[in-house]
């Protein structure tokens, strides 16, 4: 019993029942469904909509989640190894990178929409831009930390560069990927749902969009809780453990 109440888990689940008290009161306090309805609206309201097409929507959004969270990993851990290893590549393009991280990703979704066109490809492009500068600041810092001298064991051995790469340099860096994945996460789903508002005719986004028009503050934070309680899970159940999997050697 000791150990459950002590555990990380059991903190947990008590901070999220105090926050719905505190929810519950203010509703309480306020008494009006257009500012801040009560956690039970909010869970009736769950019910319909997912009797009707909330994970319908909650599926196509979370699909261009992974798709740009993908592509904005893969490219941006690159383009940082790369920099993180080239001093004279880090050099000049450092003000590059520095340019696309102040880029507003209102600007860069806009730009994607007229380049090319409303569409699926201009969607997750738009969001992936976003988070590669990202991606790559991590990844370039992360390689720079890198312990030369087992690089150098490796040049002993006669290790290929791939070997290198794949031997010493990846395992090393698994804690900078892992923070660029909880990062990109929390911030690609934000910049999709921004996507989808402006030029999508489904997904979370748009619904939020939908019902901002009709003023409906309970179905926003329905889809909302549904959308954040998807991605919290994914962080808790896949990203931690393996993270946890992935440092092992550490220890």
């Amino acid at each position: 019993m000791n150990a459950l109440l002590k555990s990380d888990l059991f903190r947990r689940f008590i901070s999220i029942i105090i926050l719905i008290i505190i929810w519950g009161l203010f509703s309480h306090i306020i008494n009006d469904k257009i500012i801040l309805p009560s956690p039970s609206d909010v869970s009736e309201s769950i019910k319909y909509h997912a009797s009707e097409d909330l994970f319908g929507h909650v599926y196509i959004t979370l699909s261009r989640v992974f798709a740009a969270f993908f592509l904005a990993m893969i490219i941006g851990s690159a383009i940082g190894i790369v920099m993180g290893r080239k001093k004279k590549l880090d050099d000049y393009f450092d003000g590059w990178l520095i340019l696309a991280l102040n880029v507003p990703a209102l600007v860069t979704i806009i730009l994607c929409f007229i380049w090319f066109g409303l569409n699926e490809v201009a969607a997750i492009l738009a969001v992936a831009i976003n988070k590669i500068p990202t991606v790559t600041v991590i990844l370039r810092e992360g390689t720079k930390a890198i312990d030369e001298k087992l690089v150098d064991v490796g040049k002993l051995y006669n290790k290929s560069r791939f070997e290198i790469l794949r031997d010493i340099l990846v395992p090393q860096l698994f804690p900078y990927f892992i923070s660029a994945a909880r990062s990109g996460l929390a911030l690609i789903w934000k910049i999709v749902l921004v996507v989808e508002l402006l030029g999508r005719s489904n997904g979370v986004g748009f619904k939020i969009n939908e019902f901002f028009s009709m003023f409906d503050t309970t179905s926003i934070l329905a889809y909302t809780l549904v959308f954040v309680l998807i991605i919290m899970s994914i962080e808790w159940f896949l990203v931690k453990p393996v993270e946890n999997k992935l440092t092992d050697w550490r220890l």
